[in-house]
């Protein structure tokens, strides 16, 4: 950083007030625009400028402006004021401290038309970042006491990012920490997740295969079943993986048409009911006629996936499921009586790769169900989310656009 180049000795009470202020500035700083309002209202009572602009640079080659403020003449007409870009470059060129003069015309009626430039290079840890310029209108000309007080309020500011510098390295490394934690535990949760089914097709294809048992067609037609539960189970982590990837990057497309809500929420509720045989579910339909504009396919991978929870999660729970509508919205609501989700994790858990911790290690999962179940409501333009208390079961809620078919009536129906 520059070194500080003003005297205490060289300056009045009211400099001495101003620089210790913007002194203290700087080391309570939080946030860079906010410390640099403050030091430029610091500054402006003991250094008289109209103008000042930061030009930082960006790459190797490009000075662009990153604040600048119009604290004097001229503040009605910005668009017309002196920035000082070329002071800016001058600077970048030689790395001194540049003072120049601007005549635009006829300054005897128009003070704004003669322009006093004083920049200065931006140093952090010795390395130019870029210029400080101080614009002043109609004289008089900047003199060394400016230029001291200037080079105090530019050292000041370089160390301001200096700080801003360090703050987002060490932002960046704990970003590239907390990445490598969580594809430590993505490739942990996926290498176990995909071995499971591995195991057990492996397993019970091997020992379908030993030539020295012989095994009865009960036990035979067992293994197979277990065999075909498996690669589905292998087949449903692979989908999973690849519909996560896309939904991130945006390239999963989605095929709309207009679907009525209660119909699909029926047939869903059946479809749930003859893969899970202990699974209860109620159906309420507060409202019928309901249609949204809909990827059929998604929305069942949506409903797939809290069905599939609720068995995971609240074994023998009943579950219900809610249709309501208010204006152009309809209103979705999948409800357990389940053990219920900590408060602490609800927030997390339509994160990607996500599980409550400490559930029974029976459940198997990658946490990217909820996941998906966001980013598709998302693409419908709708929303969902969860209510959940320790005890009592989960809902969660969806909310979509929709408009009505024909007229609503009420239907409850357990199945």
């Amino acid at each position: 950083m520059i070194e500080e180049t003003t005297e205490s000795a060289s300056l009045n009470s009211q400099e001495l007030e101003a620089m210790y202020a913007i002194s203290r500035v700087v080391a309570q700083s939080t946030e860079l625009d906010t410390s640099l309002n403050e030091i430029i209202n610091f500054a402006r009572p003991v250094f008289i400028f109209d103008n000042v602009v930061m030009y930082l640079l960006e790459g190797s080659e490009s000075l662009e402006p990153s604040y600048a403020r119009a604290i004097g003449r001229g503040r009605s007409s910005e668009a017309d004021l002196a920035w000082g870009e070329k002071t800016a470059h001058e600077i970048f060129r030689t790395e001194q401290i540049v003072v120049r003069k601007e005549v635009k015309g006829d300054f005897s009626k128009d003070r704004m038309r003669l322009r006093y430039f004083l920049g200065l290079p931006l140093m952090v840890v010795g390395r130019l970042m870029g210029a400080l310029v101080f614009v002043r209108y109609g004289g008089p000309p900047f003199t060394p006491d400016h230029t001291q007080l200037a080079e105090f309020i530019t050292t000041h500011v370089a160390q301001l990012l200096e700080h801003q510098q360090l703050v987002k390295r060490l932002s960046n490394l704990e970003a590239e920490r907390r990445l490598e934690r969580l594809q430590d535990d993505f490739v942990a949760t996926i290498s176990h997740e995909l071995r499971t089914p591995l195991g057990f097709i492996k397993g019970y294809a091997t020992t379908l295969l030993r030539d020295d048992i012989s095994w009865d067609e009960e036990t035979r037609k067992e293994f197979l079943t277990i065999i075909d539960e498996e690669t589905d189970r292998l087949k449903e982590l692979i989908d999973n993986l690849l519909d996560s990837s896309r939904l991130q990057s945006g390239t999963l497309r989605m095929e709309f048409q207009p679907v009525r809500l209660d119909t699909m929420l029926r047939d869903m509720a059946l479809r749930a009911g003859s893969f899970h045989e202990n699974l209860t579910i109620e159906l309420n339909m507060e409202t019928t006629g309901v249609q949204v504009n809909a990827d059929p396919t998604r929305m069942a991978q949506v409903f797939d996936n809290l069905l599939s929870n609720a068995t995971k999660y609240a074994p023998g729970s009943k579950v219900s499921i809610t249709l309501k509508a208010a204006g152009e919205t309809a209103h979705m609501e999948v409800s357990d009586n389940g053990p219920g989700i900590a408060s602490d994790h609800l927030k997390n858990i339509f994160n990607r790769f996500y599980r409550v911790p400490n559930e029974k290690t029976s459940v198997r999962g990658t946490g990217l169900g909820l996941f998906i179940c966001r980013r598709i409501i998302n693409g419908h333009y709708g929303d969902i989310w969860a209510e959940s208390e320790e005890g009592k079961g989960t809902t969660f809620h969806i909310t979509l656009p929709c408009e009505y078919v024909d007229g609503s009536l009420s239907d409850n129906q357990p199945m």
